[in-house]
């Protein structure tokens, strides 16, 4: 199923209500990003976090490949968190993840994979700061760059981008969306699948 945003944003916080709390969808969704990927290097992986829920969904995963005996960095371009983010990044570092902030100086040419949960469908307009430098810094890396959700800066219902992150593989939360599928987006994504997480269309 294909969804604009709004619709998802609605499917979403019905199912939070009625099914599935907000904190256990988050750690579906990275559970649905780290099984989406076959290739976790033996080597290290960054995941490239914002301040929102698509951060905490870069969290979670970093506390899933730890379990899974993968070693990543997260390195995050906010400060800001998400409740839900604090929680699973509270529970990553607890496992002894490292978590560093994004700067000039930081150099993502040295890692196989680069998760980016930078920004998520609810963006519209320019990237600016910190986010547009990270989003030059991933597309210029040279690594395999995977995009939670959405490809960071692109617009979730058109696929419409001034700047995104030029990613190998988008996986898509729940439901695709629209701007997913457009032709706009096409030269931003590479392979897109969707992660089916139990979201609850609500079509009342």
């Amino acid at each position: 199923m294909v969804v604009s945003v709004e619709q998802m944003r609605k499917y979403d916080a019905y199912t939070i209500e009625h099914f599935v709390p907000g904190k256990e969808l988050m750690y579906r969704a990275a559970m649905g990003v780290y099984e989406s990927y076959e290739n976790w290097p033996s080597g290290k992986a960054a995941i490239v976090v914002g301040g929102g829920n698509n951060g905490g969904d870069g969290y979670a995963l970093a506390g899933i490949l730890k379990e899974k005996g993968i070693s990543s960095v997260v390195i995050r371009v906010s400060d800001k968190m998400s409740d839900d983010g604090k929680y699973y990044c509270d529970i990553a570092t607890g496992k002894g993840v490292e978590v560093i902030t994004f700067s000039e100086e930081t150099d993502l040419s040295g890692y196989d994979v680069i998760v980016d949960c930078i920004l998520g469908t609810g963006f519209t307009g320019d990237v600016r700061g910190t986010a547009r430098d990270a989003i030059d810094a991933i597309n210029n890396s040279g690594a395999y760059v995977i995009s939670v959700d959405i490809p960071s800066g692109m617009n979730g219902d058109t696929g419409e981008a001034a700047i995104a992150v030029k990613s190998d593989l988008t996986v898509s939360i729940g439901f695709i969306k629209q701007g997913l599928v457009t032709e706009k987006a096409g030269k931003y994504i590479k392979k897109l699948v969707n992660a089916d997480i139990g979201i609850v269309a609500d079509n009342r």
